[in-house]
């Protein structure tokens, strides 16, 4: 863990909630949120390649799977939710699929969709190392989500904490 922590010192610190004005309340809680998500994944980068050996953006395939059902997802869904090109994605896919933690198969029905999986030996690697990236997540928002931020994003949705969760349609 120390090695983990060493490197926290060299991250910078999030932008404070106060600003000077220019923004308007809403785009500078926004800022503060990409600021300290974008600090969270840098940190995350290095103990992901660490515990998974793979990528960032792979690492962000397994997990959007990992929350599937078994039958997996269609690429373009994927593309859509990562927010990222579909030739990229492929090569991502294959990337996986080389190191036996995702299947590919052709959708039932159309012959041109691809539906991704992961593979029991994907779900067991995140099942042991969800504890280190949990920690890690934790520990970086701990470090990069101040008072000042909580305050912005608060502002920003007001009564985010208080509302119940609602189940995410895929």
């Amino acid at each position: 863990m120390a090695a983990r922590d060493e490197h926290l010192d060299d991250q910078p610190t999030c932008p404070s909630a106060g600003g000077s004005g220019l923004l308007p309340a809403e785009l500078r809680a926004w800022m503060l949120l990409l600021a300290a998500t974008g600090a969270v994944e840098q940190r995350l980068r290095t103990v992901v390649k660490e515990s998974l050996d793979v990528s960032h953006d792979e690492f962000l395939i397994l997990c959007l799977l990992a929350e599937q059902p078994r039958g997996g997802l269609r690429m373009t869904r994927i593309a859509e939710l990562l927010g990222r090109p579909k030739t990229r994605l492929t090569y991502q896919i294959a990337c996986l699929q080389r190191t036996g933690l995702v299947t590919r198969e052709s959708a039932c029905g159309d012959r041109r969709g691809i539906v991704v999986a992961l593979t029991d030996k994907a779900r067991r690697l995140l099942q042991e190392a969800s504890g280190v990236l949990a920690d890690t997540v934790r520990e970086a928002l701990s470090r990069f989500v101040g008072p000042e931020q909580r305050e912005a994003l608060s502002a920003l949705v007001p009564d985010f904490a208080d509302e119940p969760r609602q189940p995410q349609e895929p």
